[in-house]
């Protein structure tokens, strides 16, 4: 049996420059993973089928479930001739701009390599990782990176200042694909994808709180009027920083002391079901 870990992702920035010949947006994001997981085991299967369990009914096991199409990916890639049983532990939750289908993914293409002995690098995962979603590819390796192109152009940054992580995602679904369509690329907006580099090059905390912004905020935040009071919540409680992650409905708010962050986890529960208190990864 092969264990992974399969951390959340955080955008710290999100920005999108022009809309791509293949229709996809091509992004700026600078993203890290925090201490919220999904884990998954692997074993192989005598026959070729891949089977995936998952004790939340709300999660697909078919193709619709990004872990499976990793799978899928690599056995019909490498011609493998077993399946594998890939047994779900799942933490992050499902739709909430966390990168969670991706994390799976992501895990999946790592424990995959290592259960059948593929000595696949991972320059190689991520070639394929991208086949499957934009952020798959920074989920395979994870930590910190600036994110170009679809998402598939990585570049590794310095771990980020010690934090405290308050998340929050409200009751709601968002569909992504309905706000890259919302998007207004003529629109001026302000992205501070330069000061959040220079913040963690030199690992200043202030500046990396003062440089998290997101592109899609404003777009998710009109349609759902909740994603806009959770982080003024968060703010007026007493976190450093807030954003929305992903294209939301999930918020997350940084504070470097634990009291502090604990006043705002306290803030946030009373407005939000789903709250949770994590660290930063990176």
């Amino acid at each position: 049996m092969i264990i992974e870990t399969a951390p959340a992702k955080i955008n710290f920035t999100l920005d999108t420059l022009f809309k791509r010949p293949d229709g996809y947006h091509e992004v700026e994001m600078i993203m890290s993973t925090i201490d919220l997981n999904d884990r998954l085991s692997f074993e192989r299967r005598q026959d070729r089928r891949i089977v995936v369990e998952v004790e939340q009914n709300y999660v697909p096991t078919d193709s619709k479930n990004l872990a499976y199409r990793a799978a899928k990916l690599m056995t019909d890639t490498y011609h493998l001739e077993q399946g594998v049983t890939i047994t779900l532990d799942k933490d992050i939750p499902v739709s909430a701009g966390l990168g969670g289908g991706s994390s799976d993914a992501a895990a999946t293409l790592r424990g995959i390599n290592r259960l059948f002995d593929l000595g696949c690098s991972m320059d190689e995962l991520c070639q394929l990782a991208i086949q499957i979603g934009t952020d798959v590819p920074f989920c395979v390796q994870g930590h910190t990176a600036f994110c170009t192109g679809k998402g598939e152009h990585i570049q590794p940054l310095n771990k980020p200042p010690s934090a405290w992580v308050i998340v929050a995602k409200p009751d709601l679904g968002i569909s992504s694909p309905d706000i890259f369509r919302t998007l207004n690329l003529e629109e001026e907006h302000e992205v501070y994808t330069q000061s959040c580099l220079q913040a963690l090059e030199t690992g200043d905390y202030e500046r990396l709180c003062r440089s998290l912004s997101n592109r899609l905020e404003p777009i998710s935040g009109e349609k759902h009027q909740e994603i806009l009071k959770i982080k003024g919540n968060m703010l007026r409680s007493g976190a450093d920083g807030a954003v929305m992650s992903g294209s939301g409905p999930t918020v997350y708010a940084l504070a470097q002391k634990e009291r502090q962050a604990k006043k705002v986890f306290n803030a946030v529960s009373g407005c939000c079901n789903e709250v949770y208190l994590v660290r930063l990864l990176g």
